[in-house]
């Protein structure tokens, strides 16, 4: 993440990830869908002087970002909550330079059915091959995928790491 200029945190929620990559990138957008987390995330960044942390107000199906202005674009834990997953990389690619990489962090296919009501999760994960057909349908390159995580505690979630380039 060092070597990045822009990046787009997508789905951010109150901005954790956001915060941390603002260390060290130039510029960090950060969008969510909730005007409660976006006002969260702005009230940390100006409390912990991250001037180069702007949150924004959207949807990850059609982020407020412009096009080919971003060097990285990154959905952690978000692209699940998505109504239409693929909309949501499409538009990665989109605000992507070329060039540019796309790393997506996600639960791996699940059978939890209360996640729906507990999370309010939309799809109960992704298998790494419906993952990595997304993401080249979007028009991306290079995908790799590979599951990075398993969680000790029932109902024992995994981590899916996708990766791409533009």
């Amino acid at each position: 993440i060092l070597n990045y200029d822009t990046v787009a945190d997508l789905g951010a929620g109150e901005g954790t990830l956001s915060q941390l990559i603002a260390q060290r990138a130039r510029k960090v957008i950060a969008v969510d869908n909730s005007e409660k987390m976006v006002n969260f995330g702005k009230a940390l960044a100006k409390e912990h002087k991250l001037s180069n942390l702007e949150y924004r107000l959207g949807d990850i199906e059609s982020p407020p970002i412009d096009d080919e202005t971003v060097d990285l674009a990154i959905f952690s834990q978000a692209l699940h909550h998505a109504a239409h997953p693929p909309k949501a990389l499409e538009e990665a690619h989109r605000i992507l330079k070329p060039g540019g990489r796309l790393i997506v962090l996600d639960l791996h296919l699940h059978t939890f059915e209360r996640a729906r009501d507990l999370y309010y999760d939309t799809w109960l994960g992704f298998s790494e091959v419906e993952l990595a057909d997304m993401i080249s349908n979007a028009g991306f390159q290079d995908i790799e995928t590979a599951i990075v995580d398993r969680e000790e505690a029932p109902p024992h979630f995994q981590t899916l790491l996708g990766s791409a380039r533009k």
